[in-house]
């Protein structure tokens, strides 16, 4: 089946990824390119439509981001947003100078010529979300003004090049009738058919890792999580026998894990899983390690160690062995090759592994098109269990990052009763699916307390929950304090060695949603 594509351009704008997201809202694809990719690679999407994102600089500096002014020739359909609107008047020779009245925030635009195919069946007046500080000052040839608002034009076109623009954010909620204009260039101008499913994206991508893999044997990496999972049962449904999973027991999985991802992915799923128990490789190069990135470094290179023997055990077993599948997301593929380049490093990344460099496996990634949402429809679709696909994220170095100081097996079986019981309770209280991450946190604090008659010393157990939409920022969730409270009393009286329980308050930023 021909997937129709819309290339959106990225010229640095904090709001791309939303316009991915309206347009794959309306079962549409769409892809996010840097702006400075060679115009082949847009080309070789055979795009239906491009959308030019906004951005932060002024087209006319000198170290402004910029794309090929080619691409203005390609005649596909092209909608400009604040950047790219200037970025269209400024190659096709117009002006562009800088505002006398700047427009941040709330404005209000008439719509002069509502006859354009983009204002189908908008009023005469919208409310919409203006971020800029430059104005088209002349128009190029051929364009007219669409639309202004009290200080400035607000929308431009040309229908004889198929070539739209305008100053506002229609992507941001802040506009509420910036959806419609959206649907208007995706199927009024664009002509979409609007059937890219989860249906559509499993046929698609089965089909399309049966003919690259051929009889090759494929290995994947399974955490558990719901990336990793789902890109197994992907390349499960295309190739079956010819998949092994490796599923490694790091020493810090949560309590009863190891077995219940067995139970969940192999009884119910048929995925053919290797399940190796490392943990004593693992808390063997924790010991002694208190400092956090020491911590993930040291995982992330024993996990690849663990693996490296698996893949190379399997490889004498099957005759080779020829691909890796991972779980990578699209959000992750945006951050790496993004126009403003990948963001500083503030902690090693949670997904540890990676590949050896002996080990030259080709790549296979059935996710790297999809956020975490389709994602999950992609593995209801499937008839995955919901315990696996509703799962919170999990950090790769799992309860060694929520261990401060040393990670020692005690202290592992600590945790997991507490982390337990903190999940088991919120679930129990349905905040479970509403809640981005929610767990337990050892600290390396000791203070008295009082049992029965007697005195008390041991540990302080920490409890964090936080909403999130992507898990780049994040707020602190104010659980009932019922909820708490059953928290706090199961902890202190079925967990020995935990005389004190104390709740998180810390958002992200400044805080991280790990303490490691």
């Amino acid at each position: 089946m021909d997937t129709q594509t819309i290339v959106i351009l990225d010229f640095g704008s904090q709001y791309t990824q939303l316009i991915a997201r309206r347009i794959r809202e309306l079962n549409v694809f769409s892809v996010v390119l840097p702006c400075t990719v060679p115009l082949a690679e847009i080309e070789a999407y055979k795009p239906i439509g491009i959308i030019l994102s906004g951005g932060p600089s002024s087209v006319y500096d000198a170290d402004a981001p910029n794309a090929d002014p080619k691409l203005l020739e390609m005649k596909v359909p092209t909608l400009g947003i604040c950047y790219g609107l200037h970025f269209i008047v400024h190659h096709l020779g117009g002006k562009v100078r800088t505002a006398p009245k700047r427009e941040y925030g709330h404005a209000e635009v008439a719509l002069e010529d509502r006859s354009t195919p983009l204002f189908a069946g908008l009023p005469p007046a919208i409310q919409v979300w203006m971020s800029h500080g430059d104005e088209a000052l002349e128009l190029p040839p051929g364009f007219r003004r669409t639309a202004v608002t009290s200080n400035a034009l607000a929308a431009i076109a040309n229908d004889e090049r198929r070539t739209w623009a305008v100053q506002f954010h229609p992507e941001v909620h802040h506009t509420p009738l910036g959806p419609q204009l959206i649907k208007n260039f995706v199927f009024g101008i664009c002509g979409a058919r609007g059937d890219w499913t989860p249906a559509h994206f499993i046929e698609t991508t089965v089909a399309g890792i049966r003919e690259k893999v051929g009889k090759g044997h494929v290995i994947c990496g399974l955490s558990g999580g719901v990336d990793s999972s789902v890109a197994a049962m992907l390349v499960h449904k295309a190739i079956g026998s010819q998949l092994t999973c490796i599923f490694v027991n790091n020493g810090v999985l949560r309590k009863n894990e190891f077995q219940s991802v067995q139970k969940n992915l192999r009884d119910k799923l048929g995925l053919n899983i290797v399940a190796v128990d490392a943990s004593e490789r693992f808390l063997k190069q924790l010991a002694g390690v208190t400092d956090p990135e020491t911590k993930r470094k040291r995982i992330g290179a024993e996990f690849i160690a663990v693996f490296d023997d698996e893949a190379n055990r399997i490889a004498q077993q099957t005759g080779g062995v020829d691909w890796l599948v991972q779980g990578t997301l699209y959000p992750d593929v945006i951050e790496s090759s993004s126009v403003k380049g990948p963001s500083q490093t503030i902690k090693s990344h949670h997904n540890v592994g990676g590949l050896p460099l002996g080990m030259k496996l080709k790549l296979i990634e059935p996710l790297r098109d999809l956020f975490k949402d389709e994602v999950r429809r992609i593995g209801r679709d499937m008839g995955m269990p919901e315990d696996v696909l509703g799962r919170q994220p999990f950090p790769g170095p799992g309860l060694a990052v929520r261990i401060l100081g040393e990670v020692t097996a005690d202290r592992v079986a600590l945790l997991q009763e507490a982390d337990d019981i903190v999940v088991s309770e919120i679930k129990a209280a349905g905040l479970y699916s509403s809640i981005w991450q929610s767990f337990a946190v050892l600290l390396p604090v000791m203070s008295v307390g009082v049992m029965g008659d007697q005195r008390t010393y041991a540990y302080t157990c920490a409890v964090r929950a936080v909403y999130s939409e992507d898990g780049m920022t994040a707020d602190w969730t104010p659980l009932p304090h019922e909820v708490l409270k059953r928290i706090s009393s199961r902890i202190v009286n079925e967990v020995r060695g935990i005389n004190r329980v104390v709740y998180d308050i810390t958002s992200k930023p400044p805080g991280t949603i790990e303490w490691e």
